[in-house]
Formats: structure tokens, sequence, C-alpha cells
């Protein structure tokens, strides 16, 4: 399972301002950066369109309040992290509603099974795809003498066709997953310890 990838871009890092920033700070920063990160300076293009779309964002309070509090943005994030973003969005609302008390369990171990757990479902549900492929492709070669219009072939290869994109979608679909996984990479969560009654019931009782 993938664990690595790019970072999600922090605007206010890039920047190099911190998160109660006024404008007039963001603004004088981003002055401060694009004078050196312009193309025109020997900066890289790239690099500058970042900074630049970071810059739009953090002057926009609609857009900076979304950030603050998802800590993505749909603009600026890119397309694999974004992805990504979604599926543990998701997973996060099952965490929130999860009444159990916090310290009792382990959410972020949880987080991970979970995803772990979606990853099988999809390659198990690729599998069977390319097998299902496989006995219509069977079917297609076993056509001998066709009429002109080949109705039959026509369907049979169209129905081919469609489950090649919906393996391609599942595939779509682990890739983020992956995504969503390596964003966890890092977390630990602090468990409340067990109270010493319980821990001294969970020992073994020695053999009478």
């Amino acid at each position: 399972m993938a664990k690595t990838g790019a970072a999600v871009i922090d605007p206010y890092e890039l920047l190099g301002v911190t998160r109660d920033a006024d404008e007039a700070a963001i603004k004088a920063a981003y002055r401060k950066v694009a004078k050196t990160a312009h193309p025109d300076a020997g900066g890289d293009a790239d690099a500058f369109a970042k900074i630049s779309a970071c810059y739009e964002l953090l002057k926009d309070p609609v857009r900076r309040r979304v950030f603050d509090d998802t800590g993505y943005d749909p603009q600026l994030a890119e397309p694999t992290d974004l992805k990504g973003l979604m599926v543990l969005e998701t997973l996060i609302n099952d965490m929130i509603l999860d009444e159990r008390e916090p310290g009792s369990f382990d959410p972020v171990a949880g987080l991970r099974r979970k995803l772990t757990d979606d990853i099988l479902k999809c390659r198990f549900h690729i599998l069977e795809l390319e097998r299902h492929r496989a006995r219509v492709r069977k079917h297609l070669d076993r056509l001998g003498r066709r009429p002109d219009t080949d109705v039959l072939g026509s369907m049979l290869r169209a129905r081919a066709q469609s489950i090649t994109d919906a393996i391609k979608a599942s595939e779509v679909q682990i890739a983020a997953i992956e995504r969503a996984y390596a964003m966890l990479e890092g977390y630990s969560y602090e468990m409340e310890p067990l109270p010493v009654e319980a821990e001294v019931e969970d020992l073994p009782k020695a053999a009478e």
C-alpha cells in the first residue's frame, strides 16, 4: 500500500505568514516571495503559479475560512490530494458521530482499518470484473459466421468496454484511498489508561 505522496499545499507556510496574518501582512509577504519566484527573475513558473494561487486564496475571506475549517481548498489542492481528502472527509463524519467516549477507543487506527478494508474490497471487485470481462470476450471470440449488422457482437463489445471502464474507476478509487491512508501517516492517538481493576482482571489467572 502506498504511504507516501506530495503534501497538501499550505498557503500560510508557502507565503511565510502566520494563520492570523491580516490582509496587509499577506500582501507584503506575497510581494516579497514573488520577487524571487517570478519567472522573469529566474524563478520556476510552476512554483510561482502555486505562490500566486496561495495569495488568491488568502486574500479571499470566504475561501480562507473554508481552508481554515477544512484544511484544503479545491482550487489549490493537487487532484490526488483532493480525492484523498474527500475519502477522509466521509470517514471523519463517522468518527465524529461515534458516541463512544473519546480516549476509550483509537479512531485513527479505526480509520486505517476502514481504508485497508475498502482497498481490499475494491481489489476483489476488480478481480470479479476481470473474470466477467474474460467470459464476455471468450463468447465474442467464439462467434463464427455473423450477419453484416452483427448486433450480438456489438452488444458484447459494448459490455466488455463498460466492464473495462468500471475496472478503471475502481483503480482510481483505490488510488484515492491509498492517498487518504498516506495522509494519516505520522498520527498517533492517546488512549485513556485502563483502570487498575480492569488491568488485574485481564491478567491470566494462575493455575490452582
